[in-house]
């Protein structure tokens, strides 16, 4: 009888033991990994874009190191290829740059494939060569992107912020990024349009170098104006979410400006008909004493 409850006791403390061994021998759950930041952006443009327009796009691919540089898009009509080549190129952004007649140019920011997208038109381009600014930064580096205030005010302005970060933000993790931050990325909202600048961060006083730090901005460049006008809830088109109702087509205001002109030419022969109606009914009747009835 001993030696049973000896052999029970030594099996329930095998099982005991195999039981620690079975918790001791579980892994810990896993951590979730942390997201990565895969933005890719393909930057391209239509056929007849002009030479500054050429030189916006190489500073915005000098900024912007997570881009992919494509050729220049034949067709203007057909904008549904442009997801398609996002995907070959493997990007999951695009920032698309129209050229119209007349130095017109539109930009479109579209998150491909599925949307969405926005239509802007481009106003007072000026490239880093036209502005010869003192700043300047690494090529390959980062820039923080500072929104206005007024962004949040909107729903227009919160989804193109959004859009924006995605299109600007540059990921840590990109192919020929460098561990720098020295430069800023500013988007202000005034008069309904938005302002880009671009800010190098200096951290000493050029002047005094071994003094004690202090931050200030310097402008690199480029700088230009953005006009929204329209929010399509796909990539390059589908429903509409958002239309600028301010928005002037620069073709209307150049028909309106030629308008204008044809009514000034109108008017001023309009006055010369008065002025001549009027000489006419001044003019006074030969009496009897007239030289061409007495010496007639």
């Amino acid at each position: 009888m001993a030696s049973l409850l000896k052999t029970r006791e030594a099996n329930a403390t095998k099982k005991s033991e195999k039981r620690k061994a079975d918790v001791m021998d579980v892994d810990p759950p896993e951590e979730p990994k942390p997201k990565r930041n895969k933005q890719r952006v393909l930057l391209l443009s239509s056929r007849g874009v002009t030479h500054r327009m050429r030189h916006l796009l190489s500073d915005l691919e000098v900024l912007l190191p997570h881009v992919k540089k494509d050729s220049k898009l034949d067709s203007k009509n057909q904008l549904g290829l442009l997801p398609e080549l996002a995907d070959l190129h493997n990007c999951n952004n695009t920032l698309y740059f129209e050229a119209r007649r007349h130095e017109d140019l539109y930009m479109w920011a579209a998150k491909t494939p599925n949307g969405p997208s926005i239509k802007l038109h481009v106003q007072n381009i000026h490239t880093m060569d036209e502005l010869k600014m003192t700043g300047n930064c690494l090529k390959g580096s980062r820039g923080l992107l500072s929104f206005d205030k007024a962004f949040e005010e909107t729903e227009w302005g919160r989804l193109t912020k959004e859009l924006f970060t995605h299109v600007f933000g540059v990921p840590p993790l990109a192919r020929k990024v460098k561990p720098f931050v020295d430069h800023i990325l500013t988007f202000s909202i005034l008069d309904s349009k938005i302002w880009f600048r671009n800010f190098q961060i200096v951290e000493k006083d050029t002047l005094q170098p071994n003094g004690p730090p202090q931050m200030s901005l310097i402008e690199i460049g480029p700088r230009f104006v953005l006009t929204p006008i329209r929010i399509f809830e796909g990539a390059f088109g589908g429903a509409t979410v958002y239309s600028n109702p301010e928005f002037v087509t620069p073709t209307s205001i150049r028909a309106a400006m030629r308008q204008a002109k044809g009514n000034r030419y109108a008017s001023r022969q309009h006055a010369q008909s008065e002025r001549t109606e009027r000489k006419e009914n001044r003019r006074l009747e030969e009496d009897q004493l007239a030289v061409s009835k007495v010496f007639g």
